[in-house]
């Protein structure tokens, strides 16, 4: 097993590789295209802005890499910003074409009195618990999340765990084939998030 974590200046990066490290796996950062080659899992980490992290991967050419990936159905994790990025557009970044790989908009959290960011643990409930992602996580595992903005998928089979935050519940996580996202930082969600990140590993 090769598993890669995309550096593109805008990730949790040390956190995300001693997560990975702990499960007893050394992976592989990486910030330039040929990167790819050889692995079998990779990562995008993500904390910043939509606008900056889409130009950096842009500008280190990694976007079209990240494309070529997801399309040949490899195991790829998202994680907060790098779940966003696999949507067209965010409202974070008016202007700002993201990668496109699923149709629909990230959009902010509706400014009617609840406090933003939405920052600490929250319950996530699977839409199919039989998934062998969510292997030993029980029907509604805690998890961290620190996010002004959530993507709203056009495809709603995508969606594989829901969250509610205040009156607004949202896809706080996604799958299709082996590819999976995630709103909340499995790296900073202690024993739920490491089994996690095994469950994909695995």
């Amino acid at each position: 097993m090769n598993v890669g974590i995309i550096d593109y200046g805008a990730g949790n990066l040390r956190s995300v590789a001693n997560a990975v490290q702990s499960l007893g796996i050394e992976p592989r950062v990486f910030s330039t295209p040929d990167g790819f080659e050889g692995l079998t899992h990779v990562i995008l980490p993500g904390v910043g802005a939509f606008g900056d992290s889409m130009d950096e991967l842009t500008r280190r050419g990694l976007d079209e890499p990240i494309r070529q990936w997801i399309a040949a159905d490899k195991p790829f994790f998202g994680i907060c910003v790098g779940y966003q990025l696999l949507f067209d557009s965010g409202e974070e970044s008016p202007g700002t074409e993201g990668l496109g790989v699923f149709k629909g908009t990230v959009k902010r959290f509706p400014e009617d009195g609840r406090k933003i960011p939405h920052m600490g643990w929250n319950a996530a409930i699977a839409t199919n618990e039989a998934d062998p992602e969510w292997d030993g996580l029980g029907p509604s595992p805690y998890f961290y999340f620190v996010h002004s903005y959530f993507p709203e998928p056009d495809d709603q089979s995508l969606i594989a765990m829901r969250t509610e935050y205040e009156g607004v519940r949202f896809a706080s996580a996604i799958r299709r084939g082996q590819l999976l996202a995630t709103q909340f930082h499995p790296e900073k969600s202690q024993k739920a998030g490491l089994r996690l990140l095994e469950n994909f590993l695995q």
